[in-house]
């Protein structure tokens, strides 16, 4: 697998990648967030992927007009979105269409016709909060894929539902996406990988 910098420069080459599946991970505030090396240590495991994390921290990046615009750059280099952790905050703007952060404006911007994989991670209260429901709906009506929190104790002290899943959870589910491709090139991420490639070859600078 290909590593790429957490993204510190709104010039970085998308052409780095070409030729591999491509993995865009968000990350959002919730304390499940001690997990992200874990888990881009095993998705680093994954032969043919590349990847970049992103928080909600980076927008500031763009800086004059001849600069290209962050999120639709990442928008279009990415053949999958995983979110991990999804904490609840970010969960009610994505389901309301609120794009504050450069996470949200990815989300907001995203091609529908790629997956997007969230992982939810919140104290048991907020996961049973009526409104939390809805809002998990919201996003699997877009045709986003949930990967479902568990039940375990918390670091708060409770005991309940609402934490993030197993790393090896998300990263098998990352796996099945990589390997449909592969089997699939004239589907989904296959396909945009192939016009990828095609535009590498041919040393453009954007993908379509």
């Amino acid at each position: 697998m290909q590593a790429e910098s957490p993204v510190t420069s709104p010039t970085f080459d998308l052409l780095d990648s070409c030729g591999t599946f491509r993995v865009l991970v968000g990350v959002t505030g919730s304390v499940a967030a001690l997990k992200v090396p874990l888990l881009v240590s095993q998705l680093l495991e994954l032969p043919g992927v590349s990847f970049i994390l992103i928080t909600m921290e980076d927008r500031g990046l763009w800086r004059q007009r001849s600069d290209p615009v962050l999120h639709i750059e990442l928008r279009r280099w990415a053949d999958l979105l995983v979110i991990a952790p999804l904490d609840a905050n970010t969960l009610g703007k994505i389901a309301s269409g609120i794009c504050d952060n450069l996470l949200t404006c990815v989300v907001r911007a995203w091609d529908t016709s790629r997956p997007l994989l969230f992982c939810p991670a919140m104290n048991t209260a907020m996961w049973h909060h009526p409104i939390t429901s809805r809002q998990v709906d919201i996003l699997k009506e877009f045709g986003y894929v949930e990967i479902p929190c568990i039940a375990k104790k918390l670091v708060c002290g409770d005991q309940g539902k609402g934490a993030m899943a197993e790393v090896s959870t998300i990263v098998d589910v990352v796996k099945q996406y990589v390997q449909k491709a592969a089997e699939s090139p004239q589907e989904g991420a296959g396909a945009v990988r192939k016009e990828q490639a095609r535009c590498c070859e041919e040393g453009a600078g954007q993908v379509p």
